[in-house]
């Protein structure tokens, strides 16, 4: 009886993602643009809080968005009934951006003259995790009614983002969340990792989210500085 062979693709795939997605980098450090890839599950809150993000930000930066979804348009609509340049990336049934989608929409999108350009990635506390689209942070938005013990239930995506900011505060009062708990978890998978709490409805802690957010950007050897 012949041997079965076995090959296992998973290693190979992941190297093939990550070079792509250093060569988004490369590609982004030579125009000047910082590029912030948002993951959040559905619901999160995710276009609310960039929305809010970006109105603070606009007289800053040129500022673009991707918007990748499964399917439709609606969050890409958003955006543009705000008058933010944006585009709609459909991913082919795929559950989340790869580096290689990445590249394919900053160049379909013409990305070179935006100094910020967010990635609105698939809704999804699995999947966006595992790829590395070549961005310069990875921020994850979670919202109190999702509870605070999903990084015992996600770790990795908790692991990989430089930044949780903790979404629909002014909900507080409907449920429970256990800020010391929540801060605990997230800092015994990530050490370094900023939590910041906000509510893109009020306003609260957006000051303090732009702030750092602004620190990332202007970070020597990132960008190009804002408008000219």
């Amino acid at each position: 009886m012949s041997e079965v062979r076995v090959i296992n693709v998973n290693v190979g795939v992941f190297e093939e993602n990550n070079r792509i997605a250093d060569q988004v980098r490369e590609l982004n450090k030579e125009s000047g643009t910082f590029l912030v890839n948002i993951m959040a599950s559905p619901g999160a809150g995710k276009t609310s809080v960039l929305l809010r993000t970006i109105a603070a930000l606009k007289d800053a930066y040129r500022i673009g968005v991707m918007e990748a979804d499964i399917d439709a348009t609606v969050d890409a609509e958003k955006m543009k009934q705000a008058g933010v340049r944006s585009i709609q990336v459909h991913t082919g049934g795929e559950c989340a951006m790869d580096a290689s989608m990445t590249m394919q929409a900053i160049k379909e999108f013409d990305a070179g003259g935006l100094d910020l350009l967010f990635l609105e990635n698939v809704g999804n506390l699995v999947c966006p995790a595992e790829q590395d689209t070549g961005s310069n942070i990875n921020v994850e938005i979670l919202s109190v009614p999702e509870g605070d013990d999903k990084p015992l239930k996600y770790p990795l995506m908790f692991q990989v983002c430089q930044c949780i900011l903790v979404n629909k505060t002014d909900t507080r009062k409907f449920f429970a969340f256990d800020d010391a708990a929540f801060a605990q978890r997230i800092h015994d998978l990530n050490p370094d990792a900023k939590i910041i709490f906000l509510s893109a409805k009020t306003g609260e802690g957006f000051e303090k989210w732009i702030s750092w957010l602004k620190e990332q950007i202007e970070r020597p050897g990132t960008k190009s500085g804002g408008k000219e």
